[in-house]
């Protein structure tokens, strides 16, 4: 969920779920007894630590756990703007501060045990007890049984959302009599995972066969599964970098690649492979620093104007590839409260000059720092950090590159340090609320140096966004925010890069989503 701008973990994230068209075959498939039945073979560099599902936070362990758990509540396919039932149906009080969820009749663990609401509420106090890297999601949450069938989520203050937070993987429901039996607490003495990491504890589509940190993670078919049975018996997730997913998809030696770059898309062809491209949730942004004694150029608001009107966005989508798209403020396309690019900052070479000249710039060279040791769905900030320089070069605006490695850089990113930055942010949940996180006086708005108080307009704004309630005003709130931000901010979003997913042409349909990547049950 995240990038190098809020933790040290995260998830990527794609919004599409593909039917592709294409007459199912047995190439690129296995149906020999050996593996299990008919297998698929999925290549994904892996970020995994865990396959305990209330202690993983990074991508491949929500890809693991969405295989082997069920949540409360899910999305359906890549639509994340309206929660659904999962195993549970939910409403919310009318200030938002309490969720009631009833548990749904029918499903089953792996070992034919009913899912009950104690096994719901242990798991959900698990994640909090544990203080692992998820516990963050449910802070200030009291989570109790009220009856039977139903549970309540408290929250001191409004919380809409809650039912945007829920279905992550990482608040999956587990098996409470079995991983207490293995050494599962709802405290940080718990001591379940060796266990979880190898035997699942869960009631979804698949269990867990084999599973190793460092190569690869295996998947079974669940019997007892209540939903749709999944297409494949069995599931091979590898770990496999890049140029070496290109070789095997284009060898059949797998059937999904996952992380694949434009490059690497660009050179597999398509003759022999589906490629699919879609927006991703991160959004690649520039900060120019508001603090004068950081900068006096870049806190002067019509050398701001100049930057935002003399940056050509369109020339910065082409360069990520098919699928990226320019975002309208800071909030990515695929969530509430996303407003259209027509609404965002617009290239305007004559308007960058006419600004330029009023802010009394004259010529000096301005730093622009990133760090140059990641990438951000395989595009390199280098690449971008150098056409941003190129335009701004067009209205007169000096700009100096100065990459460093991203342990190096975060520090002066962190402490607001950084004269103009190039950063990217990925959220935690696919709410608008993680984007407040902009505004004056908060996480992202002091690193620009955008102290509380700076901009009364964007300040009241934030604060009606995070009061609205239904998901009609918080989208028109969360749109009159980030066109307030555009106009005056000190924030420049760029770029939602492209994920791209390769398929077999053996592969009909994939079901792909933000939040977990992939559903493996999906694959069709």
């Amino acid at each position: 969920m995240l990038s190098p701008l809020r933790r040290v973990v995260g998830i990527v994230g794609i919004a599409v779920v593909a039917t592709l068209g294409i007459t199912a075959c047995s190439a690129g498939s296995s149906d020999s007894s050996s593996s299990g039945g008919k297998s698929v073979v999925v290549d994904s560099s892996f970020d995994l630590k865990t396959a305990d599902p209330n202690r993983e936070y990074e991508t491949t362990g929500s890809i693991v756990a969405k295989a082997l758990y069920e949540t409360l509540l899910t999305f359906k396919g890549d639509d994340v703007t309206k929660p659904i039932d999962g195993l549970a149906s939910y409403e919310m009080n009318a200030d938002n501060t309490v969720m009631t969820l009833t548990m749904a009749d029918g499903h089953v663990f792996s070992d034919g045990t009913p899912v009950t609401v104690d096994d719901a509420v242990f798991s959900l106090q698990r994640v909090q007890g544990i203080k692992g890297n998820p516990s963050f999601l449910l802070g200030g949450i009291t989570v109790a049984k009220t009856s039977d069938t139903t549970l309540t989520l408290t929250s001191a203050t409004p919380n809409p959302a809650l039912p945007y937070i829920l279905p992550n993987p990482a608040l999956s429901v587990v098996n409470k009599k079995v991983v207490e039996a293995n050494g599962g607490t709802a405290t940080d003495a718990d001591g379940a995972e060796a266990y979880l990491n190898g035997a699942s504890a869960g009631s979804g589509p698949y269990m867990l066969e084999s599973f190793d940190v460092a190569s690869q993670v295996v998947f079974t078919k669940n019997p007892k599964y209540t939903g749709d049975a999944p297409a494949y018996d069995r599931v091979v997730l590898r770990n496999v970098q890049g140029p070496t997913q290109k070789l095997n998809i284009q060898a059949g030696e797998s059937q999904v690649a996952l992380d694949l770059n434009p490059d690497q898309v660009a050179e597999v062809g398509s003759s022999d492979v589906t490629v699919l491209s879609s927006p991703s949730r991160y959004m690649i942004f520039l900060l120019l620093n508001q603090d004068p004694s950081v900068s006096a150029i870049t806190s002067n608001p019509d050398f701001l104007k100049a930057v935002k009107a003399g940056i050509d966005y369109n020339k910065i989508v082409d360069l990520a590839g098919d699928g990226s798209v320019q975002p309208g403020g800071f909030i990515p396309s695929l969530f509430v409260g996303a407003i259209d690019a027509s609404d965002g900052n617009q290239h305007d070479a004559a308007a960058a000059k006419a600004a330029l000249a009023k802010s009394g710039y004259k010529g000096e060279d301005v730093t622009l720092n990133f760090p140059n040791d990641i990438t951000v769905q395989g595009l390199s900030l280098q690449s971008v950090a150098e056409s941003v320089q190129a335009q701004l070069k067009e209205v007169g605006i000096n700009i100096v590159l100065a990459p460093a490695p991203v342990a190096t850089e975060l520090d002066a990113y962190r402490g607001g340090k950084e004269t103009v930055g190039l950063w990217y942010w990925g959220p935690d949940f696919p709410d608008p609320s993680n984007y407040l996180a902009f505004t004056p006086g908060e996480l992202v708005g002091l690193r620009a140096g955008w102290a509380a108080g700076a901009d009364s307009t964007v300040t009241d704004l934030a604060t009606a966004a995070k009061a609205a309630v239904s998901t009609d005003e918080r989208q028109s709130a969360y749109a009159a925010l980030q066109k307030a931000q555009n106009a005056s901010g000190p924030f420049v979003p760029l770029l939602q890069p492209a994920q791209n997913v390769v398929t077999s042409k053996s592969i009909t349909a994939v079901s792909l989503n933000p939040v977990w990547t992939i559903d493996l049950a999906g694959i069709k």
